[in-house]
């Protein structure tokens, strides 16, 4: 001990480690400056785009003036990625989503990931040198960041029964406001198929939509995704399940279009046709579905002694109009057998 406190004394062991710190201080400072100047360097250029090579799109961060015809387009959510794809345009990256609807699973199960969704990684979305920036208002931190990589548009998003304003909205800011009209001429076109069909029962029946979380299990109430989507079919609800957004928060929603029930309100979940959105790979939710079946109030439920349960995936949940499709071939499964 002696012998090295001779060739280091504790007073330049001190500088030494202060010293180490200062340059690693200096190296994260250098690498954030290049990065910004990267950044600004690219969104001049972006700025410096004539009027007539742009299109002026108003969203909820101010005016963006984005590219006739994008090409490298980066989403940062799953509506904004499920609508590009329905207007048959493949972003280059997008951020970690769950892909929900069969169809959209094998047309972005190799988009490249640019980090999480409540997190994006900027440097990721840097050196992929996108054109176009999607993403929504709940990420306003990082938008003047994202603007100086390319032009960045943020959507307001509220809620999933919001979609296809939102879907409307991509479609204008990608250009693609001919190819939207069709997508939903044909949505609009197949629920009518199905109201025909339909139309050969005395009523409706009154469709009830039910979720598994781990420690929890809700319905689902008019308003959102999955509520649109049966409104458009001409489906009736259940009166605890056929409420708007502020009579969903007076139950103590957990979100605007949804709010839990114990076992003792299981008739919540009643109706003439019970669909039950469950994730088969998560083992939690497993064993709510289990518990759920298993619990005698459960099977007094009146959709249940008639069998009439069905157990759907996650898409049901949203968010864009792959994901609207492929409910509508559950109701044409399930409730036109």
């Amino acid at each position: 001990m002696n012998r090295v406190a001779k060739h280091f004394p504790q007073g330049n062991c001190i500088f030494y480690l202060c010293l180490g710190l200062v340059i690693s201080v200096l190296a994260v400072a250098c690498n954030s400056d290049r990065f910004a100047i990267q950044s600004q360097a690219r969104g001049s250029l972006a700025a410096s785009q004539p009027a007539s090579e742009c299109r002026l799109i108003q969203h909820s961060a101010g005016e963006t003036c984005v590219p006739l015809h994008p090409q490298r387009v980066i989403t940062l959510g799953s509506l904004s990625l499920e609508s590009a794809i329905a207007l048959g345009i493949q972003p280059i990256a997008t951020v970690d989503v769950d892909l929900t609807s069969p169809q959209l699973k094998r047309q972005a199960g190799s988009i490249l990931s640019v980090g999480s969704n409540g997190e994006p990684n900027l440097e990721k979305i840097l050196a992929l040198k996108p054109d176009l920036i999607l993403g929504y208002d709940y990420q306003s931190s990082i938008y003047r960041q994202a603007s100086y990589i390319a032009p960045t548009v943020l959507t307001k998003f509220n809620h999933s029964g919001e979609w296809k304003d939102m879907f409307t909205f991509v479609a204008r800011t990608l250009g693609r406001s001919q190819q939207a009209e069709q997508v939903m001429a044909t949505y609009y076109q197949r629920l009518a198929e199905f109201k025909a069909k339909m139309g050969d029962h005395a009523q409706p029946p009154k469709v009830s939509i039910v979720y598994l979380y781990p420690e929890m299990i809700t319905v689902y109430t008019t308003s959102g995704f999955n509520g649109s989507i049966l409104k458009d079919a001409a489906l009736a609800r259940p009166a605890s399940q056929d409420i708007d957004t502020e009579a969903t928060q007076r139950k103590g929603g957990i979100s605007p279009i949804q709010y839990g029930i114990s076992n003792e309100q299981f008739d919540a979940a009643d109706g003439d046709a019970i669909f039950v959105i469950v994730d088969p790979t998560d083992s939690k939710i497993g064993k709510t579905r289990q518990r759920l079946l298993s619990d005698p109030l459960w099977s007094k439920l009146h959709a249940v002694q008639q069998g009439k349960v069905y157990e759907v995936l996650d898409y049901w949940i949203g968010s864009g109009p792959l994901a609207a499709n492929a409910v509508i071939d559950d109701l044409f499964k399930y409730l036109l057998p």
